[in-house]
């Protein structure tokens, strides 16, 4: 590593811009007294000239090296040119390890290289190969591995063993996809948070008693759907993939858990309390639509499936379209799209949402059947805040539901329920009308919500505006 090098340090963004307004009062004594300063952010570390003269002045730092030893590593060396014993050698001795350290890496080296013989995945050639190679690789490692998602072979061979004819399919290739994610631990410690609030809840209602509910919450964490089938999997592959230890599988639902909340990015971000961790949460939506796009194949794609991606791809675009726009055009150079999104990059604005019809249907699709879930759960307070601007408060919501819980005991928020079955739109120019119908118990689907989608005002704040016009039987 770098023993010397320079450091530029730069005021934070609110003392750049206190400095500006008073440099702009000038010498004034009366201007200067009533420039308003800006605060420093919530959370944020002070800084000022006593911080800077502490860093220049404290002893540096000393470097902890992170230096390891993985399957990846050793397979990567066997797999390129050249005679693998020679480069790890040099790998595990010529660096700036401690020497008691670099005895347990060549330990673990040995260790790893017995595991790749005993899996059949490494083998020993009688002479070295025209390039000095005395080992080889016997199996194909996929396109940039160890590099980007080295668990997506598992993936794909999990992805084969699901039925595509079934209703949660497009969910559960989405599940298999975040398995192999890095886990966002501030995420899924408020879904975790937000569950055993809930449990608490519940128990308390059905008299459990206390001792009880704290053995109960042991087993609340977060959600993790098709854990079974996906740990089942990774043990099965791991026996002929011994590399893959190396990478821990995580089923989690964070994709899976807003889309089927059918919440917009702001609402997810409000509901589990993660305005500080809005940036983890937008990186996050970013890689699984990356790694989606990425991993799945082609004939494993459901019209559903296609739906959710691109949903997800223009709801990162819409809070930040950098995260993708780049990615993208890196990947599709002569992209017709490409022509939006630079005139987007040159307006500081994101594409506009319904230029993605695809996507934006389902943006319509998820924020109708957020407000059925909402009054299948009679919460009239939420639903007023989605909708009180447009005449429908409280009272309006619980007003023109009641004839239906007269007549029914529930509405249904199933996958029947989401489906495109139950759900008309006809497109106009510059608007949608739309009605949402109700999965009632008796199937009469005569029950539901009309709105009309605004999508001039869609485009300015990048989400769905739906106008409620009427609730009630057809």
């Amino acid at each position: 590593y770098d023993t010397i090098g320079r450091v530029v340090v730069q005021a934070p963004e609110h003392v750049i811009d206190n400095e500006k307004a008073l440099a702009k009062a000038g010498d004034d004594p009366k201007k200067r007294r009533k420039v308003v300063r800006k605060k420093p952010p919530e959370g944020s570390i002070g800084w000022g000239q006593p911080t800077f003269d502490r860093l220049v002045d404290a002893e540096p730092e000393p470097l902890t090296s992170s230096f390891q030893v993985s399957h990846s590593m050793l397979l990567n060396v066997i797999g390129r040119p050249g005679d693998a014993f020679t480069a790890m050698r040099h790998l595990l001795t010529d660096n700036h390890e401690e020497p008691a350290a670099q005895r347990r890496h060549i330990r673990r080296a040995i260790a790893i290289y017995r595991a790749l013989r005993a899996g059949g995945v490494v083998e020993e050639l009688p002479e070295p190969d025209e390039t000095g190679r005395r080992i080889r690789l016997t199996v194909d490692l996929q396109l940039d591995f160890a590099l980007n998602q080295p668990l997506s072979p598992l993936a794909l061979a999990t992805i084969e063993l699901l039925d595509a004819e079934s209703p949660s399919y497009a969910l559960d290739v989405l599940s298999v996809i975040e398995s192999i994610l890095d886990d966002p631990r501030q995420i899924l410690s408020a879904q975790q948070f937000k569950a055993r609030g809930e449990a608490v809840a519940a128990m308390k209602a059905e008299g459990i008693e206390y001792e009880a509910r704290l053995e109960l919450l042991d087993e609340v964490t977060h959600p993790k759907p098709l854990a079974e089938l996906l740990e089942a999997a990774y043990e099965m592959y791991r026996q002929g993939h011994p590399w893959v230890a190396d990478h821990q599988l995580s089923p989690k639902a964070v994709v899976r858990d807003m889309y089927e909340r059918a919440m917009t990015f702001t609402e997810y971000v409000q509901f589990y309390g993660l305005t500080r961790s809005e940036g983890l949460v937008l990186r996050y939506l970013a890689d699984a639509y990356k790694t989606l796009r990425q991993t799945v194949p082609e004939d494993a794609k459901t019209e559903e499936l296609i739906d959710l991606i691109e949903w997800l791809g223009e709801l990162v675009r819409q809070v930040d379209s950098s995260l993708i726009d780049e990615w993208e055009r890196l990947r599709n150079p002569s992209d017709v799209a490409e022509v939006a999104l630079a005139h987007a990059a040159l307006t500081d604005r994101p594409p506009a949402v319904t230029r993605n019809a695809r996507a934006f249907r389902v943006l319509v699709r998820n924020a109708l059947f957020r407000r059925v879930e909402l009054a299948a759960l009679r919460r009239w307070d939420l639903l007023a805040e989605l909708d009180a601007e447009d005449g429908w408060d409280y009272d309006a919501w619980a007003d023109a539901l009641a004839p239906y819980f007269e007549e029914y005991d529930s509405i249904g928020v199933g996958p029947d329920a989401r489906g495109p079955a139950l759900l008309m739109i006809e497109q106009g120019r510059e608007r949608w009308t739309v009605r949402q119908s109700f999965d009632d118990p008796n199937g009469d689907h005569d029950w539901g919500i009309s709105a009309e989608i605004d999508l001039v005002a869609s485009d300015e704040v990048g989400a769905a505006v739906v106008r409620i016009t009427d609730v009630g039987q057809l």
